[in-house]
C-alpha cells in the first residue's frame, strides 16, 4: 500500500512549522516511530538508510533539504549578500535538491507505506521562483527535479493563510540573518500567488487536496494544533472510506 504524502506550504513565519509539529504530534500518539531528517543529518550527516526507513512509520521533510545542494541553498544561494545569484540558477538548484530528496528518500517511502509530512517544496518554487525574476511557470515545471515532484505530488497540501503585515511583524522578532525573499514587498506579491485558484487546480490536477488554514492572531498554537489534527484525520478517513468503495465495486464487477 502506497504511503500518504503531505505538504505544507505558505508564506514565511506563517505557522508551518508549528502545523508539521501537530502532525508529528498526531503520530506519537499513534505510536509510531518518526524520523526527522534534519534531527538525522545533525547526527549522520548524510541520508537515512534503507534500514532507517524500514524502522519508522513516519518521515518528516523540509526543502531545501539539509543535503549537498539544499545546504549551498541555505549558506549561499538565498543569503542576502554582494553575490547575485540568477533566478534561474537558483531554480534549478531548488529543483537538483528536491531531484534528490525524492529519489533517496520520499519515493522509496511513499512505496514501503509510510507517511511523510514536508515543509515546503515544489509549491515554493512555483510561487517565489516567478517572483524572484523572470522564469515562466512552464519552464520551472520542466526542470527534472520539480517534473518528478509534479508526477508525486502530495496526497494533501495544505497552505497556511496569513496576512503578510503578520508575517513581517513574526520575521522581525527573530534573531536572525534575513533571506532575500524577507520583505514586505516580496510577501504581498508571494501571498496573491499563494491563495491564487490556478495554484489550487494545478495540484487538484495532480489529485492532491488542497486545504488551506488561517494562521491569523488571535488563534494560539493550541487551536491551530485541534484544527491540523482534525483536518488530517477527516482526510485519512475519507481516504479509508473512498478505499473500501473501491474494493466493494471491485468485488461486484467480479
Amino acid at each position: 500500500m502506497k504511503g500518504k504524502f503531505v505538504m505544507v506550504d505558505g508564506l514565511d513565519a506563517s505557522g508551518k512549522s508549528t502545523i508539521i509539529h501537530a502532525l508529528e504530534n498526531w503520530a506519537k500518539s499513534h505510536n509510531m516511530k518518526i524520523l526527522n531528517i534534519e534531527n538525522y543529518f545533525e547526527e549522520k550527516k548524510d541520508f537515512p538508510t534503507q534500514e532507517d526507513l524500514n524502522n519508522c512509520d513516519v518521515i518528516v521533510s523540509s526543502e531545501p533539504t539539509p543535503f549537498y545542494v539544499g545546504k549551498a541553498i541555505k549558506e549561499e544561494l538565498v543569503n542576502q549578500s554582494e553575490r547575485d545569484y540568477s533566478v534561474m540558477s537558483v531554480a534549478q538548484a531548488f529543483a537538483l535538491d528536491r531531484e534528490i530528496l525524492y529519489k533517496r528518500l520520499l519515493i522509496p517511502a511513499l512505496k514501503l507505506g509510510k507517511f511523510v509530512f514536508q515543509e515546503g517544496g515544489i509549491v515554493t518554487s512555483f510561487i517565489y521562483q516567478p517572483v524572484q525574476g523572470r522564469i515562466s511557470l512552464n519552464d520551472l515545471m520542466h526542470l527534472p527535479g520539480n517534473k518528478l515532484a509534479l508526477e508525486n505530488a502530495p496526497d494533501l497540501l495544505i497552505i497556511t493563510k496569513v496576512d503578510p503585515e503578520v508575517v513581517m511583524q513574526r520575521i522581525e522578532q527573530r534573531n536572525k540573518k534575513r533571506s532575500i525573499f524577507e520583505n514586505l514587498f516580496f510577501q504581498r506579491k508571494l501571498s496573491e500567488r499563494y491563495y491564487s485558484m490556478w495554484l489550487k487546480q494545478l495540484f487538484e490536477n495532480f489529485n492532491s487536496t488542497v486545504a488551506y488554514i488561517d494562521t491569523n492572531p488571535p488563534k494560539l498554537v493550541d487551536e491551530l494544533s485541534r484544527e491540523v489534527t482534525a483536518l488530517w484525520d477527516d482526510f485519512l478517513k475519507k481516504k479509508v472510506a473512498s478505499a473500501q468503495s473501491g474494493d466493494v465495486q471491485e468485488k461486484n464487477v467480479l
